[in-house]
């Protein structure tokens, strides 16, 4: 009777273990392999006192019986172990620098020139700050839920923004609103950082990373898929505004090695029901397929071992890495994945860039040498040192046919207060600009700088000379801009950054020559 009862708690203890950890079931994964033997180690922990005995003081283990099962797992994990080995790039280097197929591309026929009405400006910090603040104004919503640090960048009938779920705020809060779920999603512009707080009508959301128990959206699918690996999930909504998750389905050629997404499972988040596509069946309204660690990864497999692993070890000729950042873009109404390309010496260039769409994976690569984006972001907040300004990853924009980078300097409170424009070939030829100006005003002064004419729209530039009548100063957001009203009674603004070394000195009667966005206060956006 003892040994039953010591197998059924054994027989439990597993069972609650696999509910509670929800392991795949799939023998290419480590994971799989990694649960399997925790559960053998507390089995073999579990059937000691059956092989044991007492003789006088001393205990005595059967070790007979029990020592062959741990035998087989040494076993097994040995020739994992070998095969990861064999199946790894050192033998394998050809196979492993195709796992993804990069054609090249021309950028100025592929790649539309910048519309600045629809570009993401705003990159995730901002957007998370401008979404929580609305939950946040809401005190019904924000005592129960917290804003998801999802934020997935989606491409929303025809806008581009970044969309994420409102989350159970721990356990108990999960509890007592178990029955309504969470109340809808935030979406977030990330051109004009437009936010809204969609509330789901009747149902809200209940599968979710953050619920408990069978809601739990990992073990939910999961459990009623226990032989598929799943990967990452991102949060999307269809064109209808409907909510989903996308949970990436993967495969490995061998335990642990070579993955690839096959598939995706999409949830809906409201009832759990769930929908399962291949790669090549996936709906034009889902945007993330592949994430952009695994697309990392295989981007550099492709620049180290095109010449063999050995190669890639040491002579390291024509051996190429992915810079450490990325960003995403909107193009042809899906989302691609944007990194340069820079040699493994480090040295502070790129070769080209590599754009990848996140849904099909269609990946093109474009020989333009040019500033590596740390530099470029080094080169924009050194136009504005004094003001410890960050700057977002550069987004890589065609500008008049030429590559050209595209950042945003934010302050201390994440506020995006300037604009930069850096040209990809020569990051010394950059312009930095006030955000109040506008985007338009700040390519207009980027063109006008570097010689060349560019009309966004309505905001064209227009020089003019005028004698300073009164002249004012304020300081707003640590920033300070001068105010000047003319001869004629025409007013017009400055910030200090157009021109710091003579802005200050400017006085009454002063003549000024100045290209400015004409308006009820024209914007000066530089002094000639």
């Amino acid at each position: 009777m003892k040994k039953i009862w010591i197998w059924v708690v054994y027989v439990l203890l597993v069972l609650g273990s696999y509910y509670l950890f929800t392991p795949t079931l799939n023998p290419t994964s480590l994971v799989f392999w990694i649960y399997l033997t925790a559960v053998v180690f507390v089995g073999i922990v579990f059937a000691l006192p059956m092989h044991s005995h007492t003789e006088g003081n001393q205990l005595h283990i059967d070790s007979k019986s029990l020592v062959r099962i741990p035998i087989v797992m040494v076993i097994c994990w040995a020739v994992i172990l070998v095969g990861m080995l064999i199946g790894g790039p050192l033998f394998n280097a050809k196979e492993y620098s195709e796992r993804i197929q990069i054609s090249t591309g021309n950028f100025a026929e592929d790649v539309k020139p910048a519309d600045f009405t629809n570009l993401p400006l705003l990159d995730k910090d901002s957007s998370q700050k401008l979404g929580d603040r609305i939950v946040g104004q809401l005190p019904d919503l924000v005592s129960q839920f917290r804003v998801s640090e999802e934020y997935t960048q989606i491409n929303y009938n025809g806008k581009i923004v970044r969309v994420t779920p409102l989350d159970h705020n721990g356990f108990f809060k999960y509890w007592s609103n178990k029955s309504s779920g969470t109340p809808g999603y935030v979406i977030v512009n990330s051109t004009d950082g437009a936010s809204e707080l969609v509330r789901m009508e009747g149902n809200g959301l209940h599968y979710m990373p953050s619920s408990w128990f069978n809601e739990n959206l990992r073990r939910h699918v999961q459990m009623n898929n226990p032989f598929l690996i799943f990967g990452e999930e991102s949060f999307e909504i269809d064109e209808e505004g409907n909510p989903y998750w996308v949970i990436q389905i993967l495969n490995y050629k061998f335990v642990g090695l070579k993955k690839e997404v096959v598939g995706v499972m999409v949830v809906d988040p409201r009832n759990g029901e769930m929908t399962r596509y291949d790669c090549d069946e996936v709906p034009n309204w889902i945007d993330n397929v592949y994430d952009a660690e695994l697309i990392t990864q295989q981007v550099n497999d492709w620049g180290s071992y095109k010449s063999g692993f050995l190669n890639a070890q040491f002579s390291q000729k024509n051996v190429t890495q992915v810079t450490e950042g990325y960003t995403y873009l909107t193009l042809d109404d899906d989302v691609f994945l944007y990194t340069g390309i820079t040699s493994v010496a480090n040295d502070e260039s790129n070769i080209g860039f590599v754009l990848v769409n996140l849904r099909t994976k269609e990946t093109t690569f474009y020989e333009i040498p040019g500033a590596e984006e740390y530099s470029a972001m080094d080169s924009a907040k050194g136009q504005v040192q004094e003001k410890n300004y960050t700057s977002t990853f550069p987004l890589l924009i065609n500008f008049n046919g030429k590559p050209t980078y595209l950042l945003s300097l934010k302050d201390a409170a994440g506020l995006v207060k300037m604009y930069a424009f850096v040209d990809v070939q020569d990051y010394q030829k950059v312009t930095v600009t006030d955000a109040a100006l506008g985007i338009n005003a700040a390519a207009n002064a980027y063109m006008g700088k570097n010689g060349s004419d560019y009309d966004p729209g309505s905001q064209t530039l227009k020089n003019v000379t005028f004698t300073v009548e009164s002249v004012q100063s304020a300081v707003i957001d640590g920033t300070t801009y001068y105010y000047f009203v003319d001869t004629q009674g025409k007013k017009y603004r400055a910030c200090i950054t157009v021109d710091e070394l003579r802005l200050p000195f400017i006085n009454v009667a002063d003549s000024i020559k100045a290209s400015i966005v004409e308006g009820d206060v024209s914007l000066i956006v530089e002094i000639k």
